[in-house]
């Protein structure tokens, strides 16, 4: 061989190497599951008692092709085991059809879906006294067996347009008791789904003050944090008739007094103990200083934060909201967080449920 042609088998081998490097990083580009801005399709397959032909009805082609027009780029999609499971842990298929239809229909729209499986028979977040999953040996087992069923079920669909969040705002007694099961689950995806996204919450509702306590997979890259924020709660759940804000009948204000107690003495010990952490003066900055503290352990750990759940019940006023919804949306912005609002169209709605008109004032805060 020549001194010229082993220059150039030289040059080619590293010309061929190079080339094979940036399809490797284009490959792993397109394979991440990116997200920015997306609305919860609840009501639906979770926290809704409709079944047949009404369920079926309930979130249409329209409504995915809906989301995509206004600008969003996923869909989180809330499943309760009660729906897709009987009481023996056998599948119920129509509720499967439906979920496999809402994910076609986003994919078709180039929308990403995280499936949450939102309620458990041995675990609801708002029942603080259901303390069955973490006692329960066989409860947990049987949660680690839906998900192994829903990954074996989902892995066919692309990890860059698919991501799991194996349970929604647990509420265990022992932020010990929550690392250990969820740490479980991801194992057991793990197995089956080496590099599937899953969205990891931290524990007490994904609050952001107990982000401090989260044990997160080591080395493990393809977690995206998340915390749900619904701070100050008298403001953004005003009169929410399944809250105990229903009985406030005094305003409230943001920014401001989230709740004065000095015009309105609270006397109910249980509402006294609901709104106890919301009886302050809120700014951007207060809402600010709250997230920041899931913020610096997501920027601690390299991997992106994410806010699955945040809105307000319609019962303030439009001008009071559209501050309250610039704070929040600045600071995501400003910081990297991506999000996803509760919800489309049901009781925190972006659009008009019958008609899916956009609520402009709403969206457009959104999409800045």
């Amino acid at each position: 061989m020549n001194m010229k042609t082993y220059i150039f088998l030289l040059l080619s081998i590293g010309l061929f190497s190079c080339n094979n490097q940036v399809k490797n990083t284009k490959s792993r580009v397109e394979e991440a599951f990116v997200i920015k801005r997306g609305l919860n399709a609840s009501h639906w397959l979770s926290q809704s008692e409709i079944r047949g032909d009404d369920r079926v009805q309930y979130m249409q082609a329209k409504d995915f092709k809906k989301i995509a027009d206004m600008g969003f780029d996923h869909v989180r999609l809330p499943i309760d085991e009660m729906q897709m499971w009987d009481e023996e842990g056998n599948r119920l298929d129509e509720a499967f059809e439906l979920m496999h239809f809402a994910i076609k229909e986003c994919l078709k729209n180039d929308l990403r879906v995280i499936v949450d499986l939102h309620i458990l028979r041995s675990h609801h977040f708002n029942e603080l006294d259901d303390i069955k999953l973490w006692n329960d040996k066989t409860a947990q087992e049987d949660f680690i067996k839906f998900w192994v069923e829903l990954s074996t079920e989902l892995k066919k669909y692309p990890n860059s347009m698919v991501a799991y969040e194996p349970m929604n705002e647990a509420v265990a007694p022992d932020p010990e008791d929550w690392n250990k099961l969820i740490n479980w689950v991801i194992a057991e995806i793990r197995k089956l789904e080496p590099e599937r996204t899953i969205i990891m919450g931290s524990n007490r509702w994904q609050s952001a003050s107990t982000f401090k306590y989260l044990n997160v997979p080591k080395g493990d890259t393809n977690i995206i944090l998340s915390f749900h924020f619904y701070e100050p709660m008298p403001f953004t759940h005003y009169k929410a008739y399944w809250t105990p804000f229903s009985k406030l009948d005094v305003e409230t204000e943001y920014p401001g007094w989230a709740l004065d107690t000095v015009k309105f003495p609270i006397n109910d010990e249980k509402l006294k103990v609901s709104v106890m952490y919301g009886i302050d003066y809120y700014t951007k900055d207060t809402l600010e200083n709250h997230i920041m503290q899931a913020v610096e352990v997501a920027d601690k750990l390299n991997l992106q934060l994410y806010c699955g759940e945040f809105g307000c019940f319609p019962t303030t006023t439009m001008e009071q909201r559209a501050v309250w919804y610039n704070d929040i949306i600045d600071i995501f912005n400003r910081n990297n967080v991506a999000w996803a609002h509760w919800n489309y169209k049901n009781d925190f709605p972006v659009v008009d449920a019958k008609t899916l008109e956009p609520i402009d004032e709403i969206i457009s805060i959104m999409m800045k």
